[in-house]
């Protein structure tokens, strides 16, 4: 497992679609595609975030909460609405997912 991934990804509301930002390479694309006009100091503060957390400086944690904060201030912040099959676990007792 990559190093940079997020223990558990931010999901953003894009117009019908729902994004996933599971990394710090998927927050920085996510965060450079940002409108310009719409950047103020939380997402400053996200950004630098993901920066110290990409230098070393502070754990993946406390990135994708600035991330997710973000998200969040802008509402656009999508919360799991239930967990998929896969995550759950199986349910048959031959190792496959329930029907």
């Amino acid at each position: 497992m990559d190093d940079r991934t997020f223990d558990r990804p931010v999901l953003v509301k894009d117009g019908q679609f729902i994004q996933e930002i599971g990394s710090l390479e998927d927050a920085f694309d996510f965060l450079d595609e940002w409108p310009r006009e719409r950047r103020g100091p939380i997402f400053e503060t996200a950004f630098r975030a993901c920066q110290r957390a990409y230098d070393g400086q502070i754990p993946l944690s406390v990135a994708r909460d600035a991330v997710a904060g973000f998200a969040k201030s802008v509402k656009i912040l999508q919360e799991p609405l239930a967990p998929l099959p896969w995550m759950s676990g199986t349910k048959s007792g031959r190792g496959g997912i329930a029907a």
